[in-house]
């Protein structure tokens, strides 16, 4: 990567960062506080005044720096004009909206900047937890400005996963046992987080996550010297006409080679 790509992503990791911010400050003053709510997915996903109004914060302050990058978001309506755009915002105004309309803190504004379909900068803001995650192409993944690295536990170790019950329940015994689970984690992105710092092994997830869900925590979990991959082992790929994903692992490599070893393709 040459030092002009790396200054420019620092840039706009920089932009960002501000725009999570500021997005994180509005979603906050309808923490707990009944924003309305209305339903999408054919009844299956709450959205929220506080969403809205954290997206539209975000989608003022990045489009209108950078009004030649494209922009796909979980609460904006699509615009395939982005399928030509080498550059865009990747963004999810609040991830784990169940859990903050639940008045739990684990929810998260998720930023990222994506060039030819992989994430170059991305930040994660947790404003009710006051953690922030970032991250840029060629750089050190940042929690509260300190370096985190994916834990290195041995093999022989039992890994903690972050895992569905009825997913660990379909793996051969000989995963199970080496798999110990830890609670349900609202929002996919923080997850993903708490992989890159080491809070936990790893983490299975379902198919049917998006695009807006993953691609700032990918680039975390990737610079903390962990991978988010199919179950082929393949590193996933951004702003497609279809966002959604199959099934996923985030883990170190050597934990992910474990788990594709013993469940691949499914």
């Amino acid at each position: 990567m040459s030092d002009v790509d790396m200054a420019r992503w620092q840039s706009d990791l920089e932009l960002i960062a501000d725009a999570a911010r500021q997005a994180g400050t509005v979603a906050l003053s309808h923490f707990n506080r009944s924003p309305e709510v209305w339903w999408k997915n054919e009844g299956r996903s709450p959205v929220s005044a506080a969403d809205f109004a954290a997206n539209e914060t975000l989608q003022t302050i990045l489009c209108g720096a950078r009004p030649d990058y494209g922009w796909l978001s979980e609460e904006t309506d699509d615009n395939t004009q982005r399928l030509s755009e080498a550059t865009l915002f990747i963004v999810d105004p609040i991830d784990g909206t169940r859990a903050f309309l639940a008045g739990q803190n684990l929810w998260c504004v998720s930023v990222a900047v994506v060039h030819r379909g992989r994430p170059v900068a991305g930040v994660l803001y947790a404003p009710a937890l006051d953690e922030f995650y970032e991250a840029t192409a060629g750089g050190v993944a940042l929690k509260n400005g300190k370096q985190i690295a994916v834990s290195v536990t041995p093999i022989e170790t039992p890994a903690r996963f972050a895992i569905a019950e009825d997913v660990l329940g379909g793996f051969p015994e000989t995963l199970r046992r080496r798999i110990e689970r830890v609670r349900h984690v609202p929002s996919l992105a923080y997850r993903i987080a708490m992989v890159a710092d080491g809070s936990i092994d790893g983490t299975f997830v379902k198919r049917n996550s998006h695009d807006w869900d993953l691609a700032a925590a990918d680039l975390i979990l990737e610079r903390a010297g962990g991978r988010l991959v199919d179950l082929d082992g393949n590193e996933l790929v951004y702003n497609k006409a279809e966002v959604r994903h199959g099934e996923l692992c985030a883990a170190s490599q050597l934990r992910l080679n474990d788990l594709i070893t013993h469940v691949g393709p499914r």
